[in-house]
């Protein structure tokens, strides 16, 4: 493989990475704690898009539960985003001549 044919692959992995990241915003995922109490809506790509709280939590003496319920379903959304991102950007890399334990920049 010559220089061109390598700056023209890499330019094809950089143009297949940008789109990936692009759908990756358009995939939602769902994060969920206290038994659906809380729910966390965010793209595949981190990007929180809602909060649903039951109404049953919006009580001052609950605020602690509430919060960490909120934080649960948080993390709970990026683990999901996390396993769809995987999945997405494997789809993408299959194929593609990186050299073995190559990771790319996401």
């Amino acid at each position: 493989m010559n220089l061109e044919e390598l700056m023209k692959a890499a330019q094809n992995v950089q143009d297949q990475l940008s789109k990936a990241q692009d759908t990756l915003d358009k995939v939602e995922v769902e994060g969920v704690a206290g038994g659906g109490l809380v729910k966390v809506k965010a793209t595949a790509k981190g990007r929180i898009i809602g909060v649903d709280l039951d109404e049953s939590l919006l009580n001052p003496s609950e605020k602690q539960m509430l919060e960490d319920l909120i934080a649960a379903a948080l993390n709970d959304a990026r683990a999901k985003a996390d396993v769809v991102s995987q999945q997405e950007m494997g789809k993408m890399t299959q194929g593609l001549p990186l050299p073995p334990g190559f990771k790319l920049p996401f």
